[in-house]
């Protein structure tokens, strides 16, 4: 497992959500991994996950009580991204801020980075 290395910065509200799904997918021994994947308009994608196996090249990080996995792959991309959740009157929802973000789609749920190119896809 590489160093700890805080990459991902999780907010207190968008731990106790995660939290709540945890416990609702009874996943509350899981680690939260957070990932880039191609796909999405503008070719890139974040997937969030609950995980139990940590690869030896992945860094781990622990906040408000959340053990967070990047893959060293993802890291640079994903350095000092913030992960926050907001409740709305029509409902809630995670958001995410990219530092590393040269831009992002309309609809909210792809960007590009300079450091992965990927192929850009039709919004769904």
């Amino acid at each position: 497992m590489a160093s700890e290395k805080q990459v991902i910065i999780l907010t207190e509200a968008a731990s106790f959500q995660v939290k709540e799904m945890m416990v609702q997918n009874e996943e509350e021994n899981a680690s939260l991994r957070v990932a880039v994947k191609g796909g999405g308009c503008s070719g890139l994608s974040y997937g969030m996950a609950f995980e139990q196996t940590i690869n030896d090249d992945d860094f781990v990080d622990s906040q408000h009580g959340i053990q967070i996995i990047v893959s060293k792959e993802d890291a640079g991309i994903l350095q000092d991204t913030k992960i926050d959740f907001k409740q709305s009157l029509m409902g809630g929802g995670f958001t995410i801020d990219n530092p590393n973000a040269l831009a992002s789609c309309g609809c909210g749920t792809s960007f590009k980075a300079a450091a992965r190119p990927a192929v850009e896809q039709p919004c769904e």
